[in-house]
């Protein structure tokens, strides 16, 4: 037997917020040096209170099952850096010291969770338990796709999603080593199911193959401009450049936006190295930016505009995760050796959304051209 979150639970559980709405995007890229980054956007239709989490190699944790009992126990083996939400010890999105990560996508009406029974709780994990889990025991993906084969996936409530009490989150995982080697994991049939992802993008649903089927629809599409056409006795000239990504989808459900992240990161200039990569990424994660307005989820008694929240890339060779938020679109950093280095073997945050981003004023750098002659006649 398998758990599905229905929709009647989401409206019952939302008295206080948003039904959910999760337009992530995730891309990867690869450096010329071989150096793997893997990007995404985080939206939400309402806040998620993220906050930037690092937690050393040997900390003790447990699955939890929806009675509020222990599922799979484990001590980490690797230290992690990465966000969480609503103050919770989860890793929405991240890497550990081996250069593995993870990023949670939402899922909605496709996740089909396990029940709990006698024979699979004691390796039981609910979705917001699974982040840690990978990062904290594995280090490259063939090692998880065969962890997961052993793990029941079960409906346990998110504490903060929904009220307070929390409600189960419909998700699906997006995993990617250090060599750029990618997949995807969704609960399906209350198993956990693992498709390959050899273009390393991610939205939600419907289903990881039936996204990889879909691009067949735009098999036209090239970062090549159409000069000129015949039509007939007809020469038609193109009105201006971008003429080989005519038809792109531009909207942002789900379907679209995997079309547009593998269409823009397929087409990405190869980069030097991991530096210039992590800001390739953040570039082509600036298609998938949500104005505030533009998206619009239906709520209890009204409806809110749903925004991106923040923006992360992971550098898998130099473990480094950056992000930037909607208030302050500056990158900043969190390099996971110094991280841990501070932490000092203890669980430990750094905030996130701080004050708005401050504006340079350069008015008074204005400085005389070297002009030549010609202004001095």
């Amino acid at each position: 037997m398998i758990r599905r979150v229905a929709t009647y639970v989401f409206a019952a559980s939302f008295a206080f917020a948003t039904t959910p709405a999760f337009a992530c995007t995730g891309i990867s890229l690869k450096a010329e040096d071989g150096a793997a980054v893997r990007g995404r956007t985080l939206e939400f239709g309402f806040p998620l209170k993220s906050n930037v989490i690092v937690v050393p190699a040997g900390q003790a944790f447990s699955g939890t099952l929806p009675d509020g009992s222990k599922g799979l126990t484990y001590k980490t083996r690797y230290g992690i850096v990465g966000a969480n939400a609503f103050n919770e010890v989860a890793i929405i999105d991240g890497l550990n010291d081996q250069g593995l990560s993870i990023g949670l996508f939402y899922f909605p009406d496709y996740a089909q969770y396990a029940d709990v029974t006698s024979e699979n709780a004691s390796r039981a994990l609910a979705p917001q338990d699974f982040g840690m889990w990978v990062l904290g025991n594995f280090a490259t993906v063939d090692e998880v796709k065969k962890a997961v084969e052993d793990i029941a996936m079960v409906a346990t409530p998110m504490p903060g999603l929904g009220s307070a009490k929390g409600m189960p989150a419909d998700v699906h995982f997006f995993v990617q080593d250090k060599t750029g080697k990618s997949i995807a994991i969704e609960p399906r049939g209350g198993k956990l199911k693992v498709t390959d992802a050899p273009l390393g993008v991610m939205t939600n649903a419907p289903t990881y193959d039936w996204h990889m089927t879909n691009l067949d629809t735009y098999i036209n599409l090239s970062p090549k401009d159409v000069d000129t056409a015949k039509l007939g006795p007809v020469t038609l000239d193109p009105t201006g450049s971008g003429t080989g990504m005519l038809g792109l989808p531009g909207d942002f459900t789900p379907p679209s936006r995997f079309v547009r992240a593998a269409m823009f990161s397929q087409a990405a200039v190869p980069n030097d190295d991991a530096d210039e990569a992590v800001f390739a990424a953040f570039h082509i994660l600036n298609q998938f930016d949500i104005p505030k307005g533009s998206v619009v989820n239906a709520s209890v008694g009204g409806a809110l505009p749903e925004i991106t929240e923040w923006t992360s890339v992971n550098d898998l060779q130099n473990l480094r995760w950056y992000f930037r938020t909607y208030q302050d679109q500056g990158v900043r950093m969190v390099d996971l050796k110094e991280a841990l280095k501070a932490a000092n073997g203890k669980i430990s945050f750094i905030e996130m959304e701080t004050a708005p981003q401050a504006v340079s004023n350069v008015s008074g750098e204005a400085k005389p051209m070297a002009t030549g002659d010609a202004t001095e006649k």
